[in-house]
């Protein structure tokens, strides 16, 4: 791996394995990760808190900041992104077996490129495209019920029923107000053993104005103020999990190679993924790797979509359904380069990204609060 890369600890410390641990725990099991005995469980998901971002400004995280040093290292999935990220959380499994491949990623059956948060472009039979049972409903079987604590609008969204199907959703209506927040944890803990609960700004800040930014340091000061209530209002019989979906890089202007811009560049039939992970669908992806490896040099390491699967990104197996989503040849860029390309305009105006198999990108925290 290049100098900076980290591969996914798929086996043992990895995002993937957080509710499965959860779940071991509840029914008398051996879990994976060693986290608290409890009778029930508040698992609060802090989008784009990134271990590394953390440490960096951890004066601006009292809280967090100081358990930080005794926090558990987990990696996320390939590519560290939320919509991968998310759902190998919810089905406990790597993305080679629940088929979320990336940001935006290509559905075989429509030859085209699909939003995963969006849903922009993906089938309206959601169902159709699932590849694996989420934990949550795998838990339901066994008589242990699960809410989700996440924006209203996302309730019926085509990720929530990928990643969190088997959950009892309450909408969070006032973002950012934290006692709303709070409880409506309550709420579904009153019916609920374990309750997944979402926070998306640290992400949006981070992409917007970057990491270090004020705007970024303030949000996370707000953050370590929920945790701290959180912690302190739930009931004693329950343990506070903290944890993020992937970290982040700055990217600056002119690290922003524009694929359209460069004849090395193209030979594509789809531009997919995102900045800092593009997955590219060609019909000769030899020719096309060696182009892009040959353009980009240092700057990202360039493997066909073959490699990629030996190398074990998307998980020790691939089902053969998910094989085709993948990117015929991938890109992931080191340091704080990305590829831009004009297909995606948003994409331009972003500060903050992530992606790649960076330390930066890959490592996040798992911060345990024991019950009372």
């Amino acid at each position: 791996m290049e100098q900076g890369f980290i591969l996914p600890s798929y086996g043992g410390a990895s995002l993937s394995n957080l509710l499965p641990s959860i779940e071991a725990r509840l029914v008398g099991d051996t879990p994976s990760l060693q986290i608290p005995r409890a009778s029930r469980y508040v698992l609060f998901l802090v989008d784009g808190l990134g271990w590394y971002p953390l440490e960096a400004h951890a004066d601006h995280a009292d809280t967090l900041g100081e358990r930080l040093p005794s926090a558990t290292a987990l990696t996320c999935s390939v590519p560290s992104t939320t919509a991968t990220s998310l759902t190998s959380l919810g089905c406990g499994t790597p993305p080679g077996q629940h088929g979320v491949v990336g940001y935006t990623f290509l559905d075989p059956d429509q030859d085209r490129l699909l939003n995963a948060l969006t849903w922009q472009g993906g089938p309206t039979d959601v169902a159709s495209f699932r590849c694996h049972d989420t934990t949550f409903q795998r838990m339901t079987t066994t008589g242990i019920s699960s809410g989700t604590v996440s924006l209203a609008r996302f309730a019926e969204s085509a990720l929530t029923q990928l990643a969190f199907g088997g959950t009892d959703h309450l909408g969070v209506t006032s973002e950012g107000n934290r006692e709303h927040f709070i409880d409506l944890v309550h709420q579904s803990l009153a019916t609920n053993r374990v309750v997944y609960c979402y926070e998306r700004m640290l992400d949006h800040d981070g992409h917007g104005h970057g990491i270090g930014s004020w705007q970024w340091l303030e949000r996370l000061v707000q953050i370590d103020d929920t945790v701290v209530e959180l912690a302190a209002q739930l009931p004693a019989d329950t343990c506070l999990l903290v944890t993020g979906d992937h970290g982040m890089v700055n990217v600056p202007n002119d690290h922003k190679i524009v694929a359209q811009d460069e004849a090395a560049l193209g030979g594509c039939r789809h531009i997919g993924g995102e900045a800092r992970f593009r997955q590219l669908y060609c019909d000769d992806p030899a020719r096309v790797a060696a182009s892009w490896g040959e353009f980009l040099g240092e700057r990202a390491r360039v493997v066909t979509r073959s490699q990629a699967l030996d190398a074990g990104w998307f998980g020790p197996t691939v089902k053969r359904r998910v094989v085709p989503r993948i990117g015929d040849v991938l890109v992931a860029m080191t340091e704080d380069w990305g590829v831009m390309t004009t297909t995606f305009p948003g994409e331009f105006s972003l500060r903050g990204m992530h992606g790649s198999l960076t330390h930066q990108e890959m490592v996040v925290p798992l911060f345990s609060f024991d019950p009372r």
